[in-house]
């Protein structure tokens, strides 16, 4: 077994990953690297050509603020709330979506704290600290909770629909005729103690 190997396997690594915290602010640390990168080519290589400092500082912002975003989301998705995916049936568009409206304030404080703090320092520096604030912010919002995003893997619960109405769960096949009709022309006394009849297959 490698030196690698056995880091991984050891006791000490292992309560460090297997605590969701540690997890989120290793996911969070990724992000943090590619956001001054992609900000980074941003200003100085693929945004040269436009002239405002501060336009081509928004739009810098934009891309590097999107790429981390999907960065986060997918290692998020894949290891931070692993235990959330299973049984979703929402499809992924929708999970990033009701991700990025969970950080969507976030967003808006690094924008903000970015733009202000440019003015006095280097940009990469401004964009560092307004990432920080907002850090504190995601972590919060994004926690699983009533309305957390990591919420949005589990699949709704069926609804429970009162009996004669012709179908048992939400989730069901359309209602049967045969059952449909057979509840219409019975009272709700007569139905708790008839039996269903059933098609032939």
């Amino acid at each position: 077994m490698s030196y690698i190997e056995a880091l991984l396997n050891s006791r000490f690594i292992g309560w460090i990953f297997r605590h969701r915290f540690i997890k989120f602010g290793t996911v969070g640390g990724s992000g943090v690297l590619i956001n001054l990168g992609v900000l980074y080519l941003g200003q100085e290589y693929l945004f040269t050509a436009i002239e405002s400092p501060s336009m081509r500082l928004n739009v810098s912002l934009g891309l590097a603020i999107l790429c981390a975003t999907g960065n986060n989301f997918t290692w998020n998705r894949l290891w931070t709330w692993e235990d959330r995916r299973h049984g979703s049936d929402k499809p992924l568009l929708l999970q990033f979506g009701q991700y990025t409206l969970a950080c969507l304030f976030g967003i808006l404080l690094q924008l903000a704290f970015t733009k202000i703090l440019a003015a006095h320092v280097h940009y990469l520096l401004a964009n560092f600290t307004a990432i920080l604030a907002a850090g504190i912010f995601n972590y919060w919002s994004t926690t699983p909770g009533p309305s957390a995003w990591a919420n949005c893997f589990r699949s709704p619960p069926a609804k429970t629909v009162p009996f004669g109405s012709g179908s048992v769960s939400s989730r069901g096949s359309p209602s049967s005729p045969i059952f449909s009709d057979w509840t219409a022309s019975t009272s709700p006394r007569t139905a708790m103690n008839t039996p269903i009849p059933i098609s032939p297959a």
